[in-house]
């Protein structure tokens, strides 16, 4: 009898083909998480190793500051009940989410963190007959999700704006058949906006059958209206949210997926099980804190800003970016640029393929950022020597 998320092709969803379905029930079976995400192949991407105690870290778009207070103590008054599931707190996050964003709880989907729900939503709405559509340079890990199960990635250059290219990506949607599109705004690594109203226009021009994956995980970071409305109105839409970023819970994980019941609903079968206490409750408690995405909000732009003057002053090129991370040109193959940071103590981020002369540089402290650019301007000088 063949599996019903085998056979659902409803909203051009053809999950996985069946030679792909069982290689990953052979590995569940083994005791192995797939291979795109497990541990090792997330962190892989912006992993280090171990470095010095005093060497700055600002390449994995992390927030220094950590959880907000109320978090914290949130999270550790609940760490002595953590030898029980406690799915009341989940419940608890996913109600708290939904009456903020104006939407039932059944539209909701929680997960720890939103790299989770991004592959799952590739291994349900694409396949080998239904490609993913991508910006280039845009975060990777759709990619490999797609490329785990066959399916192909068409990547499309940003615009000179460095906005997503909507109507290209739409094109390539009509005319590859596509499963999905996906679109990070703000993009990462560029940090920059593609406008609500291009937003409107790619689900209003999408192939019918097409669906939109739109990860807001920096949205919080900047001025522009979040999309959860388009949700409400039960839009071909899937939103990926995040607390890795401005909520400083990167290491924590909590997130969550909100579309309508029945696309949320196909991702489902792609892993079962509690999520982490710790992040439920500290996740619960940053949403009920007044102030603190404005402040946040306000404290990495100050920063950012400042950074971008001195880049300005000293001619170095840079994309600007409303997020916690940017794109520096060095002018020369930009992984020199990252290997002389390291041997200055200060890790950047990596390079992209469609751009080899750029490097993401993530948002730190005040305090590290005067670090990176004392260390930036002797490595530009030794560069271009």
């Amino acid at each position: 009898m063949t599996s019903p998320q085998l056979s659902d092709r409803r909203n051009g969803a053809s999950p996985v083909s069946r030679r792909a379905f069982n290689r990953m029930v052979a590995l569940l079976a083994a005791g192995a998480t797939l291979p795109f995400y497990n541990e090792n192949a997330l962190a892989q991407l912006s992993k280090t190793g171990p470095i010095p105690p005093d060497a700055v870290k600002i390449n994995a778009n992390e927030n220094p500051l950590g959880p907000c207070p109320e978090a914290a103590e949130a999270i550790a008054k609940v760490i002595a009940k953590g030898g029980r599931y406690m799915y009341e707190e989940t419940d608890a996050f996913v109600n708290t989410l939904a009456e903020q964003e104006g939407l039932d709880a059944d539209y909701i989907l929680p997960f720890a963190g939103s790299s989770d729900p991004l592959h799952r939503a590739v291994l349900a709405f694409t396949s080998k007959e239904k490609p993913l559509v991508v910006s280039d340079p845009g975060y990777e890990a759709g990619g490999r999700a797609a490329q785990f199960i066959g399916a192909k990635v068409v990547k499309v250059l940003l615009t000179q704006g460095y906005a997503h290219d909507v109507k290209a990506m739409v094109k390539a949607a009509h005319d590859r058949k596509a499963g999905l599109i996906y679109v990070c705004n703000p993009n990462n690594p560029t940090g920059t906006v593609t406008p609500r109203a291009d937003i409107e226009w790619l689900i209003a021009n999408k192939p019918e059958e097409t669906v939109l994956l739109l990860d807001e995980a920096y949205i919080h970071l900047t001025d522009e209206p979040m999309c959860s409305d388009l949700v409400a109105m039960d839009k071909d839409v899937i939103i990926l949210r995040t607390f890795s970023k401005l909520y400083g819970m990167a290491g924590l994980r909590a997130g969550a997926a909100m579309g309508r019941p029945d696309l949320i609903g196909k991702l489902r079968s792609f892993g079962a099980g509690a999520l982490p206490l710790t992040g439920m409750v500290g996740a619960a408690a940053s949403l009920k804190v007044k102030n603190l995405v404005s402040e946040r909000r306000k404290i990495v732009k100050d920063v950012r800003e400042d950074v971008f003057a001195f880049l300005q002053k000293n001619n170095i090129t840079f994309v600007p970016s409303v997020s916690n991370c940017f794109m520096l040109d060095a002018k020369t193959p930009a992984r020199r640029l990252v290997e002389a940071m390291k041997k200055e103590k200060v890790y950047i981020g990596r390079v992209w393929p469609a751009w080899p002369t750029y490097a993401r540089v993530s948002v730190g402290t005040k305090e590290e950022m005067a670090k990176f650019k004392t260390a930036l301007l002797k490595v530009m000088n030794n560069l271009q020597a």
